[in-house]
């Protein structure tokens, strides 16, 4: 197969939890362990980091790695979903997977994926973990899909465990309380391996001090460190959080003996974009009119990114707004200012909520605005109609963001 044949097959032929939804999630390691013992445990051939969180795991993700290639390091990086390209999943110092080597990988497997029904997470993990393995990395920082306990990426044993916050999201499989959420998140803590913890919450600290405990694993809290001379190229005021959790995910790691100066971590997290290829965080597309969009699609995510539009400076706001059918409409909705106008659409994924239920539901929390029937032409409308001093902000999930970066 040809790279577009094989990834239309990965796409295609096994479900995939961001696109449909509940039906793709397995609660189960079985799978992930049988197929590392097939391709002969690449993840035993490289140092990692793992990250895990609600919110923030991908921007403290790429600012770790960041931080490693300035420091000379070979750096393997993991994350998840893409907006454009699969390949952004996978990269090496910034450079994405080989089309070649993704085609290759699925065609020399097939049979083993089709006959043990592997999910598209499970495929995806062990292509990452054999091309880190194969291309040498020096480290691969590994970013949890979803959870922690049960997912594909926590067959690693990494330098350092990383959770950077815990808030309600995929509540259905993770739990309905912020202590349920926490213990699974939690699953990544390994015996006698340090873990950062991003965010303290009365309600997790006690359960993240405990498993740690078991565990023997030294227990750092985030908050404690002082970020105030650090800067980065992720302009989100929701930056300086995770700015926090790698400066104290690097200090275990330069304990650990990692050669990584001031310097490297300076010029890491000033050149996060530049480095890794991140995209989607508070991203500024367009000057006149300004047009931001940002991919944080659940209530702490879109809080924090509210509150930093509400300081923006602009005559007239037009969002434009899409969600996925899974989203909890009550929590999040009530977030958005009422004196904006809305472009509601549907991102173009299975699992995207019709922009006519969104438009119905909206309107019942005081959003006003029109539908349209795809987010391009949500996007263009919303462009065309703001004027040089106005504001156009693009968000509400990371499919709809995917579709106008």
């Amino acid at each position: 197969m040809n790279y577009p044949e094989t990834i239309a097959w990965l796409f295609a032929q096994l479900p995939m939890y961001q696109r449909v939804g509940q039906s793709a999630y397995k609660a189960d390691l079985t799978a992930t362990h049988l197929l590392s013992n097939y391709l002969k445990n690449p993840e035993k051939n490289f140092k990692s980091v793992h990250v895990a969180g609600t919110n923030g795991k991908g921007s403290t993700s790429h600012m770790l790695a960041s931080v490693f290639q300035e420091a000379g390091y070979k750096t393997g990086l993991y994350t998840s979903p893409h907006l454009k390209d699969f390949r952004e999943r996978i990269k090496i110092n910034g450079e994405m997977i080989p089309k070649k080597y993704v085609s290759e990988f699925v065609e020399n497997h097939k049979p083993y994926f089709e006959k043990n029904q592997l999910s598209f997470f499970e495929m995806t993990v062990g292509l990452a973990f054999d091309y880190f393995r194969n291309e040498k990395v020096d480290i691969a920082i590994v970013e949890v899909g979803m959870g922690g306990r049960l997912d594909s990426t926590n067959i690693i044993t990494p330098e350092v465990s990383v959770i950077t916050n815990i808030g309600l999201d995929h509540t259905q499989f993770l739990g309905d309380t912020l202590e349920k959420v926490a213990s699974e998140k939690a699953g990544i803590i390994k015996v006698g391996i340090p873990v950062i913890i991003g965010e303290t919450l009365r309600e997790t600290k006690q359960v993240f001090e405990k498993i740690a405990s078991e565990k023997n694993a030294e227990i750092l809290f985030a908050e404690t460190i002082d970020a105030s001379s650090y800067a980065s190229d992720l302009k989100g005021s929701y930056q300086q959080r995770n700015i926090k959790t790698v400066l104290a995910t690097l200090r275990i790691l330069q304990k650990k003996g990692w050669n990584i100066s001031e310097e490297n971590i300076q010029n890491g997290l000033l050149n996060t974009i530049k480095n890794t290829g991140l995209m989607g965080r508070w991203q500024i597309l367009n000057e006149n009119p300004k047009v931001i969009c940002d991919t944080a699609h659940n209530k702490d995510g879109l809080q924090l990114v509210m509150e930093q539009l509400s300081k923006e400076s602009f005559k007239k706001l037009h969002i434009v707004l899409g969600v996925v059918s899974d989203k909890d409409l009550a929590s999040v909705l009530p977030l958005f200012p009422k004196e904006a106008v809305y472009y509601f659409c549907k991102p173009n994924i299975p699992r995207g909520l019709d922009a006519s239920l969104l438009f119905s539901q909206a309107k019942g929390f005081g959003l006003n605005g029109e539908e349209y029937i795809s987010v391009k032409k949500a996007y263009s409308a919303a462009v065309k109609a703001a004027l040089n001093d106005d504001l156009v902000f693009v968000g509400g999930s990371t499919f709809v963001v995917a579709e106008v970066v």
